[in-house]
């Protein structure tokens, strides 16, 4: 194999490629990335057997073939080149070497065997269709700070994408739980989506995911089977296995009857949350909103480190309410709204709290209260 590619379409490529890989690693063909030459394309493939990202470059191809190579230190090598360099790669498969040139500089890297490198088996997905990358994006990333770290309960280490019936009708939506708080997003169906099972989309495919979305109006092709999900630009396929698992009824924990209604300016209500929850204890991070006409204190009362108070003014017209959350949840809540207010409905003092945007209901989070 011999070829020469731009530095820049070289970088954005092994980029995407060797942030699959992972940093330790038993098996050392998965520490690698495999480079594919044919025709007028370079295509670069890693995985670490659950996820695996393919993504193809153009390139000035004087040998075709294929080899591996250490997909971390590459990305290393081609950052540190300059800008407009020409990089030239050809690979000796008698030496196991890949010779690495641009400008006056050379690398010579060990390979391993094109042979050794473990391709993901391809599947029939049941369900095929087309999404806006603008649309994905506002599905995930508004979804995945809910997501559970808590592996035990490893159907909840993802986003779980189906279809679903909202107030206008069928809906594409993505929810994410780890049993505090709740993410509930919906997007326009998109067509050829009806038949798709809901599958729980892991977090590290997410993160991954969100790479590829960079410009809003693309065009993603989505497929999906009971076992897989894969994502595709032109340029870029990303394929990743689902969580094996049932993903619970969260329509159960979603409050539907709560009364009490706040508004507030979200941006307002995150930075006097993050000033009070200053001097909360690290383990607790409680504070409490004391809720009166058109009135709202936040105060942390930490015994060791000391207390905080702040007072905004808010859109409330209910009996007084005293209720304590976790700073961190209600940032993190907060911080997802786009418009200028955030819609909260109270029921009591121990029961979930709804939140939303406005009066849009797309985008809908609960969040559990604690004790104060």
């Amino acid at each position: 194999m011999k070829i020469s590619i731009e530095r820049a379409a070289l970088l954005d490529a092994i980029s995407k490629a060797q942030s699959v890989v992972e940093r330790r690693n038993t098996i050392p063909i998965l520490a690698n990335v495999l480079i594919e030459a044919e025709g007028d394309n370079v295509q670069f493939r890693a995985t670490d057997l659950d996820i695996e990202v393919v993504d193809k470059a153009p390139a000035q191809v004087e040998r075709a073939g294929a080899t591996t190579v250490s997909a971390v230190m590459l990305h290393e090598i081609v950052r540190k080149l300059p800008d407009g360099a020409l990089v030239s790669l050809s690979d000796d498969p008698a030496a196991g070497r890949l010779s690495v040139q641009a400008g006056r500089s050379s690398f010579n890297l060990a390979t391993l065997p094109k042979e050794d490198f473990p391709v993901m088996a391809s599947s029939e997905y049941t369900a095929n269709f087309a999404a806006k990358a603008g649309d994905l994006k506002r599905l995930f990333d508004k979804s995945k700070f809910a997501i559970s770290t808590e592996e035990t309960r490893y159907y909840l280490n993802g986003v779980y994408m189906h279809v679903a019936t909202g107030e206008d009708g069928a809906v594409l939506r993505c929810v994410a739980t780890d049993g505090h708080r709740l993410a509930r997003i919906d997007a326009v169906l998109p067509e050829g989506a009806n038949g798709m099972p809901g599958v729980i989309v892991p977090r590290k495919t997410v993160n991954e995911l969100r790479k590829l979305l960079d410009d809003d109006d693309a065009e993603i092709a989505v497929s999906v089977s009971e076992t897989k999900v894969r994502f595709a630009t032109p340029v870029v396929t990303l394929t990743s296995k689902v969580i094996d698992g049932t993903f619970p009824d969260y329509t159960r924990v979603i409050p539907m009857g709560n009364t009490r209604r706040l508004e507030v300016d979200a941006k307002e209500f995150a930075k006097a949350v993050d000033r009070v929850a200053t001097v909360s204890s690290e383990r607790s991070r409680a504070v409490k909103l004391s809720l009166d006409e058109d009135r709202l204190v936040l105060s942390v009362n930490a015994p060791d480190a000391g207390a905080a108070e702040e007072e905004l003014a808010v859109a409330y017209g209910d009996e007084p309410l005293e209720i304590g959350f976790n700073a961190k949840y209600l940032q993190e809540i907060a911080d997802q709204v786009d418009r200028e207010n955030a819609v909260f409905m109270f029921n009591s003092s121990a029961d979930p709290t709804l939140m939303r945007e406005g009066n849009d209901t797309s985008a809908v989070y609960v969040v559990m209260p604690m004790r104060v």
